[in-house]
């Protein structure tokens, strides 16, 4: 048996490789091939864009996918069968946040409201849950599909754009303004309710999710290990931030512990000096690969 896994082809494609890697699996993709090979022979995969992602796994073709809660609206409204969200993977193109979907209009038009874009044309790619966002205004817009290259649009070929962004950067290098969020979305790893009614399929795609989500845990995290003196313990301690507590070990020596905890990345080389000052010895910093909660 196998588990027909869907990855994401396009801008996801890379950072997915690079999470399922600290995941514990290695996936190899060609330019030239649809189908990634993967050292887990329990699992098939395939490249298939996040936009179509839901209606492959709803049909059935897929057990199980990756993609974004867009694109699972945007699947959802245009009347495709359900699908099921097992695990919530913030992670993006360019960072470990969520993505937004925004209006955006051109940095001098007069627009600065939803409302005022009245009778106006919007493209984007997103177009059903671009038009449920108008109608929960009361606002009526020609939405109109686009099929790439939104930010180029306004004002010649629509009066605003609604698109996704990480920072913004590429909004403002082609001269945009956001007036307001559309949506948030992050990635999901979504399955087929009938592959989730097969217990081994279930088992298997748990055990995926549960990996995944202990690599996102571990990202930007790293443990540390020091040793101290018992008298000197408190003052350590109240430097250390920790997941949830420091795990503190007796050593030989009676009159020593040791100390092991997880605590951000960036933080760190603040804090090893502040720890060598309070007279901790034996500091080493190592690096996480999961995190199970």
């Amino acid at each position: 048996m196998a588990l027909k896994l869907g990855i994401p082809k396009g801008s996801l494609q890379d950072a997915t490789i690079q999470l399922f890697a600290r995941a514990g699996f290695n996936i190899y993709a060609s330019a030239r091939s649809y189908f990634p090979s993967i050292d887990d022979p329990e699992i098939e995969c395939m490249l298939i864009r996040a936009q179509e992602m839901p209606r492959y796994v709803a049909d059935g073709v897929l057990d199980a996918g990756l993609t974004g809660q867009d694109w699972i609206a945007e699947q959802s409204a245009n009347g495709h069968g359900p699908v099921v969200p097992v695990a919530d993977l913030v992670y993006a193109k360019q960072s470990l946040g969520r993505v937004r979907w925004v209006l955006a209009v051109p940095e001098d038009s007069a627009f600065q409201t939803p409302a005022d874009l009245a009778g106006r044309t919007v493209a984007t790619e997103l177009v059903r849950a671009t038009e449920a966002y108008f109608r929960r205004l009361g606002v009526d817009v020609d939405v109109e599909f686009s099929w790439g290259a939104t930010e180029v649009k306004p004002p010649r070929l629509a009066d605003a754009i609604v698109e996704v962004t990480e920072t913004g950067s590429s909004l403002r290098a082609n001269r945009l303004r956001i007036i307001d969020t559309v949506l948030e979305s992050n990635t999901q790893l979504i399955a087929n309710p009938a592959a989730l009614e097969d217990a081994w399929r279930r088992t298997k795609i748990e055990g995926l999710a549960l990996l995944l989500r202990a690599a996102i845990e571990a990202q930007g995290r790293v443990g540390v290990m020091l040793n101290v003196r018992r008298d000197d313990l408190g003052d350590v301690l109240a430097l250390l931030p920790a997941l949830q507590r420091p795990t503190i070990s007796p050593l030989s020596d009676e009159a020593w512990v040791a100390v092991n905890t997880i605590i951000e990345k960036r933080t760190v080389r603040e804090l090893i000096p502040r720890l060598k000052a309070a007279r901790a010895q034996g500091i080493v910093e190592y690096p996480l690969n999961k995190i199970v909660m």
